[in-house]
């Protein structure tokens, strides 16, 4: 079926559908690791409301990781092997923190209600530990998966950032799908995430253009330095206009609750958009290249096939999950 596809097509096709994978990844598991880590320790209502609102979602979200693994063992086996053996005690802790965050979420429904709030605070602190190990994995893996001191720092940084996106995103949700009081708190944790996620980005992108050559060249030549550059105005564009939203919004009677999150989707789309763009055709940045790393051609071919109805499926059943779950979040019931 796909013996005329060559090597170089195949590389281009799995790289497309690992980079479709991490980004529907941060995007939807971003959100409720997102929610997660703001949960407040003494509101047990804002708890409960909070984890209602990701809770017909958040197992689910996390196939796109599932799959996203699967495909760079699968086609760049040799990038999944050094990956992996730089980064295996974050990748340690971040699978802890889902561990935390699985065992959590059924265990606060079914113990007594003294014992409920340790396990909300596990759930919190499970998903403050995923989202700063996967922060900090994109750190060491954008700097090529180096390891000295200026690498630690600038994941350390990346770790931060991730989990500020997270949280101004999981709060962008809980506009959308939350009312009363936790919608407005949800508000403030929205405008107070934007300016911490600015920062974010103004950081992490000088610092991006000192870590590679070819990166910096790119950045500052023409056309492709044009497109660059205009990424993060136009993400800037967005924060600014969300500000704005976000202080007219509840005065709004609920009208155009949905337009903070649809502007969260366009910043992750975007800041994904820079990366691929700057990093291209690296899978490991600035020391393995595609083909380099790539799977023996005949085996992807077999293999496509199979991608070729999983992803479709995938998609169609989680789209069919968010509009059967559409609207704003009921009390979960486990009975």
């Amino acid at each position: 079926m796909f013996e005329n596809v060559s090597a170089e097509m195949l590389g281009n096709i799995y790289v497309g559908l690992l980079g479709l994978s991490v980004l529907l990844y941060a995007i939807l598991d971003g959100y409720d690791l997102g929610v997660g880590v703001l949960i407040p320790p003494r509101t047990e209502t804002f708890r409960d409301d909070m984890i209602a609102s990701i809770g017909p979602y958040w197992d689910a979200n996390e196939t796109w990781l599932v799959l996203a693994i699967g495909l760079l063992l699968i086609a760049f086996p040799e990038a999944h092997s050094a990956f992996l053996q730089t980064l295996y005690l974050p990748a340690t802790f971040m699978l802890l923190g889902l561990i935390l965050r699985g065992v959590a979420f059924d265990f606060r429904a079914k113990v007594v209600q003294v014992k409920k709030r340790k396990w909300d605070l596990v759930f919190k602190y499970g998903s403050l530990l995923t989202t700063l190990a996967q922060g900090y994995m994109l750190g060491i893996y954008v700097t090529g998966l180096r390891t000295d001191i200026w690498a630690q720092g600038f994941a350390l940084l990346a770790a931060f950032g991730v989990t500020a996106a997270y949280a101004f995103i999981g709060a962008c949700w809980l506009i959308l799908k939350s009312e009363g009081e936790l919608q407005q708190k949800a508000y403030y944790w929205a405008q107070r995430g934007l300016y911490v996620l600015g920062a974010g980005i103004i950081a992490v992108s000088i610092a991006n253009l000192t870590l590679h050559d070819d990166v910096r060249a790119l950045w500052l030549s023409a056309p492709w330095g044009y497109v660059l550059f205009a990424i993060p105005t136009m993400c800037f564009g967005l924060l600014i206009l969300c500000g704005a939203l976000l202080k007219k919004l509840p005065k709004a009677n609920g009208k155009g609750e949905w337009l903070p999150f649809f502007i969260a989707l366009l910043i992750f789309m975007l800041c994904f958009a820079a990366f691929g763009i700057s990093y291209y055709p690296f899978i490991i940045p600035g020391s393995m290249t595609i083909n380099e790393s790539l799977s023996d051609a005949s085996s992807l071919r077999f293999l496509l096939v199979g991608v070729v109805v999983v992803v479709p499926v995938i998609l169609a059943y989680t789209a069919l999950v968010y509009r059967i779950f559409s609207g704003k979040s009921e009390k979960l019931s486990y009975y």
